[in-house]
């Protein structure tokens, strides 16, 4: 099992929109480490979505329920589309500025690689965030 964050401006696609929708699809990520980030995701892997640009907050988690397939943007091979479930809502959600406060998540791509939209964490990493919400 592989854990994750996804990282979305609000304005773009915003976690009420998710859970209005059900399920959310990330496409026309052109970054290739991102990419292949996403050719990694499993089925259930849970999945941090961060609101990027605005909010700097991680707001719930989801799960994957679809692995890499064609970005229905592209007709490009080399890039994907993941498609996840929301799962869970934090009632408070967790602030980009508490998880810089932790020694143990200093290296974390969220904070080394603030650029990339889809991030691989640890198992530790990710239940490190998980007892922050």
């Amino acid at each position: 099992m592989n854990y994750w964050i996804i990282k979305f401006a609000p304005f773009r696609r915003s976690w009420k929109e998710i859970l209005l929708n059900g399920k959310f699809e990330i496409y026309s990520v052109r970054n290739p480490q991102a990419r292949n980030n996403l050719k990694e995701m499993k089925m259930d892997d849970p999945v941090f979505f961060y609101h990027s640009q605005q909010e700097l907050s991680i707001m719930g988690t989801m799960i994957v329920i679809e692995e890499a397939h064609q970005d229905k943007t592209t007709s490009d091979p080399r890039w994907f589309s993941v498609t996840f479930e929301p799962i869970l809502t934090f009632q408070n959600p967790i602030p980009l500025q508490k998880i810089k406060e932790i020694d143990n998540l200093k290296n974390i791509g969220l904070l080394k690689q603030p650029r990339l939209s889809v991030i691989k964490l640890t198992k530790e990493e990710f239940e490190m965030i998980e007892k922050l919400k």
